[in-house]
């Protein structure tokens, strides 16, 4: 395998660890996101229950969804229907593979760092595709958002009913779209910087 094809294996590998570090960082960022959006969209009047309540049942959510250990979903407070648990396991399985791709891609560019190169001008291209997303999102958030899912799952499990999963009712288009666009400025920051700092 020649130089060129090492870097070019560099650079994709790159390319995913930098989309795989800018979801893990807004997973985990979601919980002051979330507790932001508790007050601010007055989700403690609309379900009913105190703000302690609340964060605990959005960390059971989530302690459920990173941990590779916790394999049965549950909620204190909110029931859960078959297709609702069947789109969490859903998710589960994506942020797993989220996490793999992160530690795996991290390992090789780490052990890869001083022999290897990146063709910067990929992350040009990468930041710009990602401009023109964050531009559709803007424009018609709902839209993005259905194909977004449907990109991403085989089924409509993901159009909770309120009265089946009323733990949608914590979790207001607002919260996502705020978790978009943390993703994107770390997504568009990260690639820019690799774009104009080659090795």
């Amino acid at each position: 395998m020649s130089n060129g094809q090492k870097d070019t294996i560099y650079t994709i590998v790159l390319a995913f660890f930098i989309f795989t570090f800018a979801i893990t960082v807004t997973i985990f960022a979601s919980y002051p996101l979330f507790m932001f959006a508790i007050k601010h969209y007055y989700l403690e009047q609309a379900v009913n229950l105190s703000f302690g309540k609340i964060m605990h049942n959005y960390s059971q959510m989530m302690n459920y969804l990173i941990n590779p250990f916790s394999g049965k979903f549950h909620l204190s407070d909110f029931q859960s229907s078959v297709a609702g648990r069947t789109h969490f396991a859903d998710t589960k399985n994506l942020f797993m593979l989220n996490f793999c791709v992160l530690i795996v891609s991290g390992i090789y560019l780490w052990f890869q760092r001083q022999k290897r190169a990146y063709f910067n001008q990929v992350f040009k291209y990468i930041a710009i595709g990602g401009i023109i997303l964050a531009i559709l999102m803007a424009v018609n958030f709902d839209g993005f958002f259905v194909v977004f899912h449907e990109v991403l799952f085989r089924n409509s499990d993901w159009l909770f009913d309120p009265n089946k999963d009323p733990v949608i009712n914590i979790l207001p288009e607002e919260f996502f779209t705020q978790c978009f666009v943390l993703f994107f400025i770390l997504f568009e920051g990260l690639n820019f910087w690799k774009y104009k700092s080659k090795k």
